[in-house]
Formats: C-alpha cells, sequence, structure tokens
C-alpha cells in the first residue's frame, strides 16, 4: 500500500497540472481581446470571410440598435466575460455566443464586426445593443438608435479568429 499513495498523489498533481494550464489558456483567451487585436482579428476575419460575404450570410436582419452605457462596464456578461465597452461586442437575443455578426447603419452606411457575448438588448423594437466601441464605429453616439442591417458572418469561430 506504499506504493498506492504516491499514485495517488501523481495523480493529483498531474490533475492539477492540467486544471492549470487550462485555466492559463482561459485567461490568455480573455486578456487577449483588447482593441487593437480586435482590429486585428476585424482584418483577419474579413479576408477569411470574403466568400461568406461574397455568398449568403447565416442570418440577416433588420431593426433598431442601441448600445450599452458605460455603467456596464465590468459587468459580467451572459456568456460570463466580463464586459469591456472598448471591444468590439454585442448583446442579441438569439444567435449564438461567438457569432460574428457584421452590423451596417442604414442611415450613413458605416458597418462594423461584433462578436455576440451577451443577451439582449431587453427593450421593445431593438433587435442588437453594442458596445460604446462598435456604435462609435457605426456614427450612432449621438442618436442612441439606429436601424441597422444584421449579417450573422460566422458563428464558432476557428482557432485562427477567437475573441
Amino acid at each position: 500500500m506504499k506504493h498506492g499513495k504516491h499514485f495517488f498523489n501523481i495523480s493529483f498533481i498531474a490533475i492539477l497540472i492540467f486544471i492549470g494550464l487550462t485555466a492559463s489558456q482561459i485567461d490568455s483567451y480573455n486578456s487577449l481581446y483588447n482593441s487593437a487585436e480586435a482590429a486585428k482579428r476585424v482584418e483577419s476575419l474579413s479576408k477569411v470571410t470574403t466568400t461568406a460575404r461574397n455568398s449568403k450570410p447565416v442570418a440577416v436582419s433588420e431593426g433598431k440598435a442601441s448600445f450599452y452605457s458605460d455603467e456596464f462596464h465590468g459587468r459580467k456578461t451572459a456568456n460570463g466575460e466580463t464586459f469591456n465597452m472598448d471591444k468590439l461586442t454585442a448583446a442579441h437575443p438569439s444567435l449564438p455566443f461567438g457569432t460574428w455578426v457584421k452590423v451596417t447603419n442604414l442611415r450613413n452606411g458605416k458597418d462594423v464586426i461584433v462578436r455576440i457575448n451577451d443577451r439582449g438588448p431587453f427593450v421593445k423594437g431593438r433587435i442588437i445593443d453594442l458596445s460604446i466601441s462598435a456604435a462609435k464605429k457605426l456614427g450612432i453616439i449621438k442618436s442612441g438608435t439606429e436601424q441597422v442591417k444584421l449579417e450573422a458572418i460566422q458563428s464558432k469561430p476557428s482557432n485562427g479568429i477567437t475573441g
């Protein structure tokens, strides 16, 4: 039985190492997603989804967009991430988390690609809630809401496009 204790200790240590490595990958996954990285991901996403943009998108809808106020900065989103108003993210009532959505402002033609990481909006008549960063790119900060077109262009991003 003397060796049985060592086997248990080695197994326990191996499990702890595995959990530690997994947790460090999750932390680096979340911490890598900043504005500069988002811009790079959007560039690579544009290259990867050229054929997707030329073919039919996964889903298309039109409606009113709004954006989160800065009071939500630092709170948890529905998928467990910490909301960062400087990231290109959004809340949608039903699209899967991780879905990339091209949002086009129908008034001025500006567009932005965001990643769905939360549920909402919870105001009747609105189809998406954007981060402040995404809303700035679309030019809807002053108006608060705007008519937009949504095109879900990728769901479950590949390893090359994460965030």
